[in-house]
């Protein structure tokens, strides 16, 4: 078992590992153009009774299933992440919130059928201050439902992993006290 790096931290997202390959890949090939993309979203908690809880977005996905996820999209024009970020969440959720502090920034790539995409989400810790959970406020129509989720538990209805581990910073910074 390879050792871990020295700046290993726990509950931070590593990058992707890459696997060494002695022949180029048909569906990975580096001849098509690279687009880059940058979104922002984040975690918006409100606790009730004791009790963090955390405003999840389901949209579908590709497939055309169902998949919880962080509220998030991209940055227009002149906007900074933090701004997107909260732009983005209280579209998709109806909920409007203060950023606390910036959790993590994932990175990926993915692939259609002409070009790569690099793709970077910056994710942010977000107070409740005011608004009601409904998705009708959404421009893109992408979000289809919005909920409360208790935020210990909210891990087990993410769907992509990088987002579990946001949340688990996030838990890790809420019961250590920020």
């Amino acid at each position: 078992m390879p050792a871990r790096p020295t700046n290993f931290r726990q509950g931070v997202p590593s990058p992707p590992r890459r696997r060494p390959s002695s022949h180029a890949s048909h569906s990975h090939s580096p001849h098509l153009p690279v687009s880059s993309e940058t979104s922002a979203g984040g975690i918006v908690v409100d606790v009730v009774d004791g009790i963090p809880y955390a405003a999840l977005i389901a949209r579908r996905n590709r497939a055309g299933r169902i998949e919880w996820c962080l509220p998030k999209g991209h940055l227009e024009a002149g906007e900074t992440p933090e701004q997107a970020a909260l732009r983005e969440v209280a579209e998709e959720t109806g909920i409007h919130g203060r950023i606390i502090r910036h959790l993590a920034s994932i990175d990926y790539w993915f692939s259609g059928a002409d070009h790569r995409v690099h793709k970077v989400v910056h994710h942010y810790l977000m107070g409740y201050e005011s608004g009601l959970i409904t998705v009708e406020h959404d421009p893109d129509h992408e979000a289809e439902e919005a909920a409360w989720i208790p935020l210990k538990d909210s891990s087990h209805r993410l769907a992509y992993p990088n987002e579990r581990r946001i949340v688990a910073i996030a838990l890790d910074l809420l019961y250590r006290g920020l």
